[in-house]
């Protein structure tokens, strides 16, 4: 009967610390990001290396402070592709990580599919955003575009 009584409480512990380990990944540590605040402007890097800001429509983002890799956003660019190839630097090898069943509007793995494809092309955003992390953003024909934040080589080291 005690031994029961253990396992029952084993079982139960283990389930409430599952369900707490999803609360913590998925909700605790992300907060939305005004469209207004400073945080919510996208620039890109030149070919020229400067870095400029770029016109965005419909800004949806979620960040952290837990982590610099929590970043995403979720906008309109009303520039075209064409102009965009022209003018910002590429960003070779992205790849988007899965973000929180909260913030619906990213899906990594198909913008992931997207940029293996060619359906979207990624583009510097800013080199070293954090020390050893760049914001990387994937860009449609459409306009639509996906931005977050990816490891680089220096934090490889």
């Amino acid at each position: 009967m005690n031994g029961k009584i253990v396992a029952g409480f084993i079982v139960v512990t283990a389930f409430l610390a599952g369900i707490g380990l999803y609360y913590v990944q998925e909700y605790a540590y992300y907060a939305p990001v005004e469209p207004a605040s400073a945080a919510a402007e996208i620039r890109l890097t030149a070919l020229s290396g400067a870095v400029e800001p770029v016109p965005t429509d419909g800004f949806e983002g979620i960040d952290s402070d837990s982590s610099p890799l929590r970043f995403r956003a979720c906008f309109k660019v009303p520039m075209s592709l064409a102009l965009m190839t022209e003018t910002y630097a590429d960003y070779p090898g992205a790849e988007p990580l899965i973000g929180p069943r909260q913030f619906p509007c990213f899906d990594a793995e198909r913008i992931g599919a997207d940029l293996q494809s060619g359906a979207a092309l990624a583009f510097l955003s800013e080199k070293n955003i954090h020390p050893g992390v760049d914001r990387v953003v994937a860009v449609y024909a459409d306009g639509q575009a996906f931005a977050w934040h990816e490891l680089n080589e220096t934090a490889e080291k």
